[in-house]
């Protein structure tokens, strides 16, 4: 089962994704593919560069092929996004300041990057 997570609500990243879900996926027995995660307000703080949450899960994201990504206008609200926000949700905004492998986007994004390895589920913390 593939399954695609995304973080929306207050401290989901900072708990359900470190204290649970990451550990699962490192130690090998989270027992679902993760194909994607998807950040949104706050939660996106967790992939600032050198933020020790979002190095370990850019390590696992480039072993496993795990899409990363943030909500643009999130991103350009909280400085970790290129771009203005007139090009939210256009494809133009780029992550900065973020740990390796980020991309930035709205869901247009999100389903053209998740097309060639779909979920069965989405689920949202």
């Amino acid at each position: 089962m593939k399954v695609a997570y995304i973080f929306a609500n207050p401290m989901a990243a900072t708990t359900k994704l470190s204290m649970m879900i990451l550990p699962q996926l490192e130690e090998g027995f989270h027992g679902a593919e993760v194909v994607g995660m998807f950040f949104f307000d706050d939660n996106l703080y967790v992939l600032r560069e050198g933020n020790p949450i979002g190095e370990r899960l850019a390590r696992l994201a480039e072993q496993k092929s795990i899409l990363l990504m943030v909500c643009d206008r999130c991103a350009v609200e909280r400085n970790l996004g290129a771009g203005t926000f007139e090009q939210c949700g256009k494809g133009e905004v780029t992550a900065k300041d973020t740990v390796a492998g980020v991309q930035a986007g709205c869901f247009p994004q999100l389903y053209a990057a998740l097309a060639g390895n779909p979920p069965d589920h989405v689920i949202t913390l």
